[in-house]
C-alpha cells in the first residue's frame, strides 16, 4: 500500500465526496499510517479546478501533510518529453502531456498510479506503468 501516487482524477472526486473503491483507498490511506504521495503536476491539476477560497484552504490543508516526491524539475520534465515522443513515434497520442509528467514521477519512485483517466492506460500498455487499482486489487 505504500507504493500508490493518486492521480489528480481521484484527488478530485476524494474532495467531491465522490465514494467509489479508489476513494476509498485514498481515504483509507490517509487515515492510517501509510505515507501518501504527491507530485508538483498533480498538486497543480487539483488546485487550478478549486473556485472557492475555503475549497482552496481544505486542499491546502490535506495537501500539505502528503509526502511530496521531489526530483530536479527540468530533468523530470526532460524525461516526460521523451515518454511523450516514444509514445507518439509508436502510435499513441496522450491528450494531456502532464500524464507523461505524472508517469514519470511514478517509474521514477516505483509507485503505481491510482487513476480514472484513459492516458495512462495508454502509457501502461506500453511502460511497466500500473494501469491502476485493477492490478492491485482484482
Amino acid at each position: 500500500m505504500n507504493d500508490l501516487l493518486f492521480d489528480s482524477s481521484i484527488w478530485i472526486d476524494y474532495f467531491r465526496r465522490v465514494i467509489n473503491p479508489k476513494t476509498d483507498i485514498l481515504h483509507t490511506a490517509l487515515l492510517s499510517d501509510w505515507p501518501v504521495w504527491i507530485c508538483p503536476p498533480i498538486w497543480q491539476e487539483v488546485l487550478q479546478g478549486i473556485k472557492s477560497i475555503n475549497e482552496l484552504r481544505a486542499v491546502h490543508d490535506k495537501f500539505n501533510y502528503l509526502e511530496r516526491l521531489q526530483v530536479d524539475a527540468y530533468e523530470q520534465a526532460d524525461r516526460a518529453a521523451t515518454l511523450y515522443r516514444v509514445l507518439r513515434q509508436q502510435g499513441v497520442t496522450i491528450r494531456k502531456p502532464n500524464d507523461c509528467l505524472i508517469a514519470v514521477y511514478a517509474l521514477r519512485f516505483n509507485l503505481r498510479v491510482v487513476h480514472n483517466d484513459v492516458d495512462f492506460d495508454r502509457i501502461a500498455s506500453h511502460l511497466p506503468i500500473s494501469e491502476g487499482i485493477l492490478r492491485l486489487y482484482s
